[in-house]
């Protein structure tokens, strides 16, 4: 069962990763999927009681990771893409 606030994929494919999951996974993509795994995980234990969204996403991204193969993984595009998002927000 995935996590409250997991977060479905474009395609509402549930394990696929959404934009925001994607660029999160991209700040710490360690070159594997289970120690990307494990910096998301050691960051979220820095995150504050006030910092849901956040805490939310990470458990989003983190369930979708551990449904990942290996092989899914390393096809991903990990390149962190601001740039679209400015624009999809208007900014």
């Amino acid at each position: 069962m995935r996590p409250n606030g997991a977060r479905k994929g474009i395609g509402d494919t549930m394990n696929e990763l959404t934009f925001e999951e994607r660029n999160l996974v991209a700040l710490y993509n360690r070159d594997d999927r289970e120690t990307t795994m494990r910096a998301l995980s050691e960051m979220r234990d820095y995150l504050g009681t006030d910092e849901t969204e956040l805490r939310e996403l990470t458990d989003s991204a983190l369930y979708k990771l551990g449904q990942m193969r290996d092989e899914d993984f390393d096809a991903l595009d990990l390149t962190p893409d601001f740039d679209t998002e400015d624009a999809a927000y208007g900014g």
